[in-house]
Order: structure tokens, then C-alpha cells, then sequence
């Protein structure tokens, strides 16, 4: 067994020494424990995680002329106002 001094951030040496209490461990093992499953994850990319994929539908061609879709918004603003389904804030 190999010795050595290693400085480890504060938060981080709080969060290793709980889980050694938590565990009934000893301090170097819990160490030990961290390092290795950081190691082999890191060998192992891809492992565990599932890639996101995003599922898309064909929504078919616009009913209206996206390009001006500000005005659109604004139309149907108006419209919504002038049947009472829309309150102005305030």
C-alpha cells in the first residue's frame, strides 16, 4: 500500500468524512471507494447514461405565413379581445 499527501477541497473532505461515519468505514477506505468509482467511470463514457433522443412528429405544411408571426400573434390577440376571452393586464 502506497502513502500519500493529497490535498482535497474542504466541501469535499466534509462530504467523504460523512459518508465514512454514515457507513462505519474508515476514513482512507471511503477515499478508496470515491477514486475508484470516479476512475472506472471515466474509462467506461456512455456507460449508465442513455442518450438523449428527441422524438419528432410531421406537423404537415403551415396554414399560415410563419415568416410574419408577430403580426399573427397580434391578429389573434385582437381577435381574442374583441370575443372577451382576453383580459388586458392590469
Amino acid at each position: 500500500m502506497m502513502r500519500s499527501t493529497v490535498r482535497i477541497d474542504d466541501d469535499l473532505m466534509l462530504e467523504l468524512k460523512q459518508r465514512a461515519r454514515d457507513e462505519s468505514v474508515s476514513l482512507t477506505r471511503m477515499l478508496n471507494r470515491a477514486l475508484r468509482a470516479g476512475l472506472f467511470r471515466a474509462q467506461q463514457p456512455g456507460k449508465g447514461a442513455t442518450p438523449f433522443r428527441q422524438q419528432s412528429e410531421a406537423m404537415g405544411q403551415p396554414r399560415v405565413d410563419i415568416d410574419k408571426a408577430l403580426a399573427l400573434a397580434a391578429r389573434l390577440e385582437d381577435e381574442a379581445r374583441s370575443d372577451g376571452r382576453c383580459r388586458s393586464p392590469g
